[in-house]
């Protein structure tokens, strides 16, 4: 099974573009973000000529979370407990939660898209949002491990953090900013801390999966690796290849992202699954 992930900013902006490319590269699942649309909104038939059946959440045109899959999906959810929200206080006393979240089972395996929020800047209610929102993602995600401890589980998406200095192109450059920030890149540690792994980067040790439009970021390859698939170890064991789709960020009318693939060999699932092949036949 192949499985992607892509913050494509605006699916209706770039919907031709996104589908032409899930045909060529094969995809079996994406994870998209960014979709700023509602559902009455989304280009759901293009989708469907190509194949995919599509689940998605979105409010407005702003973020959005969707995934696209030519398999089925089960188990839709399109909040995770305890997430929080931001803005104007609601009339209850709450605060409005956004489209950042939407978690799809496929084939066994648990897979979420998800957009980060950005945090905007040090100092900014959004950072302290953004902060939040990653600790309590990371305590559901704990627990949801702890019920499920044999279930593939990744959390795919724009995290809105480079967690290393060679995740930008210059370190300098970010002094006094958000995504590489201390109390950031702690809540990022934070999941692999609780049992989660980058599956890509042993694969694909360098490269980028965003580049700013402005000042010719891209061909000056002034980028970050903001983009992450984090699995789980029985994901992590799956696992047979990945890679970063550099050349979507060429063309007419790219997104500022590109797409992030994985392929799981699930075959591997059931061989993991078997202690002892020598055990008794009652067992098999």
């Amino acid at each position: 099974m192949r499985v992607a992930t892509w913050n494509v900013n605006s699916i209706r902006a770039r919907v031709g573009r996104v589908v032409d490319w899930l045909v060529r590269e094969d995809v079996d699942v994406l994870a998209m973000q960014e979709i700023k649309c509602k559902e009455s909104q989304f280009p759901f038939e293009a989708f469907q000529e190509a194949g995919y059946d599509v689940v998605l959440h979105g409010l407005n045109q702003w973020n959005g979370v969707a995934f696209a899959s030519r398999l089925p999906m089960e188990d839709v959810a399109n909040t995770f407990t305890g997430m929080p929200g931001f803005g104007k206080e609601l009339a209850d006393g709450s605060l409005p939660q956004e489209a950042r979240a939407l978690g799809v089972t496929v084939d066994g395996v648990r897979l979420w898209s998800l957009y980060v929020p950005n945090g905007r800047a040090l100092g900014d209610p959004h950072y302290e949002y953004k902060l939040t929102w990653l600790r309590e993602l990371a305590t559901q995600t704990a627990a949801w491990m702890s019920a499920h401890p044999t279930q593939p589980l990744a959390l795919m998406g724009d995290w809105n953090i480079a967690p290393l200095d060679s995740d930008v192109w210059d370190i300098g450059v970010f002094a006094e900013s958000t995504h590489v920030s201390v109390p950031e890149r702690a809540a990022f540690a934070e999941f692999e801390r609780i049992g989660l792994a980058d599956v890509v980067r042993p694969l694909v040790p360098t490269g980028y999966t965003y580049w700013d439009y402005k000042q010719l970021r891209f061909p000056r390859n002034e980028g970050m690796r903001i983009d992450f698939v984090m699995g789980s170890q029985p994901f992590a064991d799956l696992v047979t290849d990945a890679r970063i789709d550099r050349n979507e960020r060429k063309g007419d009318a790219p997104s500022d992202h590109v797409p992030v693939v994985v392929d799981l060999d699930l075959d591997l699932s059931a061989e993991l699954a078997t202690d002892d092949d020598d055990r008794p036949m009652i067992f098999g």
